[in-house]
């Protein structure tokens, strides 16, 4: 009996619908673990639920997540949008956005997994972000299209009103509030919300979601779009934040069309996430979209670099490198694999529902599944002729897979083509889609890690639950 994939990107079980997830790597009970905080997609028909829960792994295997259950529920019974999670001492304090991030309410526990109790209300704001600084003191940012910042009091919810900093990054312009700031929009590095402060190597680094509001044509961006995750940085907590770049982008793998723009190959939605060291590797945290709204988002993670330049700049993502020296970056890929860098086990049952690739855009779909059983799929639906659903990255060892098997359903004749590397890659097996499972044996050999993409081809309707490979 093969094993079902468990997890890759997204991380957590396919039915666990958990956005804005702030990762933070605490010690307790002698153990350190990766611990995951976010606002939880429940309601189905608008963003977010009433409640918090709180997932975990080992800091050594990031695929091994444990469910903790309900760390908070809103005092009020109002929608909890995106918290954040810190720790001063033996005290773990959870930044509650209740009323949709209109009243944060600051609640303790002395578990990081919580219950977090005996709420107070402060005077943040929305998508609260909070850094504790190497010498004990606390800084927390908030705000929607525009950002603010402050220091706190001892009791981790007072501002002390001194300190306060009122856009410390330029904004995009806010079409919901007339009467806005005008005076720091930037078109160019635009703060839309999602604040995530850290410090890494001395400097402190604002990492926020963008909207881009001019065209980027090489991301395929040609409208208003905020699926960014963006940062700033400074040598100081409160301000003078200087240009840094993107660290990723939720519109999935990126073509690179003939005549130099982008094509994006996922819909791109609303993003927030934080950064996390983990055995001397950086990860960005982030989320993606499933199904045909912002409703039902998931958790996703990937690899980054970080290097500071001989200017004293910190550069975050795919980094390009001079001569040993970084000199630019740009956002990293969109995978599948996530942590697991050398490529997830092609020999497993993959769920369709990994998918990083899904073309062209606003056709086929992840459909959103909520049944909490282990080894539930998410399929890909809507499938009509010509959709492509790809894979980055797969490992299949040294020796190569003799055949591949796929599951899924089809209305009329439809025909799939197994390509390897590109989405207009080598064919390495090609068969007639029947209902239920389908095997055909591979034209071409593939080893190593690579990419796969599956393409569909006929006047008829597909859905794509799960695929392996076999030796």
């Amino acid at each position: 009996m093969k094993d079902i994939l468990k997890s890759a990107n997204p991380y957590l079980p396919l039915w666990e619908h958990i956005p804005d997830g702030e990762p933070r790597v605490f010690e307790w009970g002698g153990e350190k673990r990766l611990y995951v905080y976010g606002s939880h997609d429940t309601e189905r028909s608008c963003y977010c639920g009433k409640d918090y829960v709180v997932w975990s792994a080992p800091i050594d295997d990031l695929t091994d997540w444990t469910n903790h259950g309900v760390c908070y529920t809103a005092t009020d019974g109002s929608i909890l949008y995106a918290p954040d999670v810190v720790q001063k001492g033996d005290t773990f304090y959870l930044y509650a956005a209740e009323k949709c991030g209109g009243k944060i309410m600051v609640a303790s526990s002395k578990d990081p997994a919580g219950p977090f109790e005996n709420p107070i209300e402060s005077k943040l704001g929305f998508d609260p972000g909070v850094l504790v600084d190497d010498d004990g003191r606390v800084y927390a940012y908030w705000g929607f299209c525009g950002c603010y910042c402050a220091e706190l009091e001892d009791d981790m919810a007072t501002i002390k009103e001194e300190t306060f900093r009122s856009h410390p990054v330029g904004h995009i312009p806010d079409p919901w509030n007339q009467n806005a700031d005008t005076a720091h929009i930037d078109l160019r590095d635009a703060f839309f919300e999602a604040s995530s402060p850290r410090k890494i190597g001395g400097k402190y680094v604002y990492v926020y979601s963008k909207r881009y509001v001019t065209p980027l044509p090489e991301l395929g961006v040609y409208e208003g779009n905020n699926g960014f995750l963006s940062y700033k940085w400074s040598d100081s907590p409160l301000d003078h934040y200087q240009d840094g770049g993107d660290i990723s982008f939720n519109g999935g793998e990126i073509l690179k069309l003939p005549d130099g723009t982008g094509q994006q190959t996922y819909r791109w939605g609303n993003n927030h996430g934080g950064l996390v060291e983990i055995n001397g590797q950086w990860y960005i945290f982030y989320h993606r979209q499933t199904g045909t709204d912002e409703f039902a988002r998931q958790g996703m993670i990937e690899p980054v670099d970080i290097a500071i330049g001989k200017d004293g700049k910190i550069y975050i993502g795919d980094i390009t490198y001079v001569n040993g020296e970084p000199v630019s970056s740009k956002p990293v890929e969109m995978t599948s694999s996530g942590v697991s860098v050398n490529g997830i086990d092609a020999y497993k049952i993959i769920s369709a529902g990994y998918a990083c690739h899904i073309s062209p855009l606003h056709q086929a779909y992840i459909k959103p599944v909520y049944e909490q059983r282990a080894g539930i799929s998410a399929p890909v639906v809507n499938i009509r002729d010509g959709v492509t659903v790809g894979f980055r990255y797969l490992q299949f060892g040294v020796n190569p897979p003799k055949s591949v098997t796929i599951s899924g359903t089809a209305k009329g004749q439809m025909k799939v083509r197994v390509r390897a590397d590109s989405y207009r890659g080598k064919i390495i097996a090609q068969f007639d889609m029947d209902p239920g499972e389908t095997s055909a044996p591979l034209t071409a050999g593939i080893i190593g890690k690579r990419a796969v993409y599956f393409e569909f081809l006929g006047d008829g309707e597909a859905e794509f639950d799960w695929f392996t490979f076999d030796r």
